[in-house]
């Protein structure tokens, strides 16, 4: 009779980290809310405005990631990722096997779009859920899971092996030490969308941002310098002195 031991050492499945072959078809899974390649990439936007990604990185949204278990080859695509160091940087990568060509997925994100629960799924039958896979298979240390419909943000962090639920800080905000950045939600207007967001903040507390909120700040600074300067010809004038005849050091 085999031992309990025995019976659980069966259960497990067997992980490899194999290239996928040539003429794998990867599926074109379709992205089931428009406002998630938005929030992906908004994401993204913050991030390269700061100089954090650097060549080495891969930070990537729906994009497949790949590990062979039980000689089957299993892909699946988050929302987005983020790994800190692959071996060989690519322009043009299509899927990504951890361990193979770099360095485990750090941090994954799912964001809820229907109410079936894959991203809570613990299947680990072929093909396995998207926690199960994240958790047990690819062993990711942070796994975030947001839903844009209600600002609900949860974060989980791998410990002995399972994922532990994360309670936020004062701000309601998660820290990621991995990436040495606060994960939190923020409600606004972004590209014609009026919802909840997600945004980074740096350890100081200061909101990274996105690229409209730059250029307000530029034209915040232009309409300062612009004030002065008429303040400044206001003055001159009141003075008797013409601004267009000032003397030449």
């Amino acid at each position: 009779m085999a031992t309990q031991l025995e019976q659980t050492k069966a259960l497990q499945p067997v992980v490899s980290w194999e290239a996928l072959p040539d003429d794998f078809q990867l599926e074109d899974e379709p992205v089931e809310y428009t406002g998630q390649p938005i929030i992906a990439g908004a994401l993204r936007e913050s991030l390269e405005i700061s100089g954090f990604i650097q060549p080495q990185m891969l930070i990537a949204s729906n994009f497949g990631l790949c590990a062979t278990i039980s000689g089957q080859f299993v892909v699946k695509a988050p929302d987005w990722v983020y790994v800190a160091h692959v071996n060989q940087a690519l322009s043009d990568r299509k899927s990504y096997t951890p361990n193979l060509e770099g360095d485990v997925p750090q941090v994954v994100m799912e964001f809820l779009s229907d109410a079936d629960g894959q991203e809570y799924s613990v299947k680990r039958t072929y093909p396995p859920g998207k926690w199960f896979f994240y958790e047990q298979i690819l062993q990711v240390p942070i796994y975030v899971i947001f839903d844009p419909s209600d600002g609900l943000l949860e974060s989980y962090q791998l410990e002995n092996g399972r994922y532990e639920l994360q309670q936020p800080d004062e701000n309601g905000r998660h820290w990621l030490e991995s990436m040495k950045l606060f994960l939190g939600t923020w409600q606004g207007t972004k590209e014609a969308r009026t919802s909840y967001w997600l945004r980074w903040w740096d350890q100081s507390g200061n909101l990274l941002p996105c690229a409209v909120e730059l250029i307000e700040i530029e034209r915040q600074r232009a309409e300062q310098e612009r004030q002065q300067k008429e303040r400044l010809i206001a003055f001159l004038r009141s003075q008797g002195i013409d601004p267009n005849n000032l003397p030449t050091a």
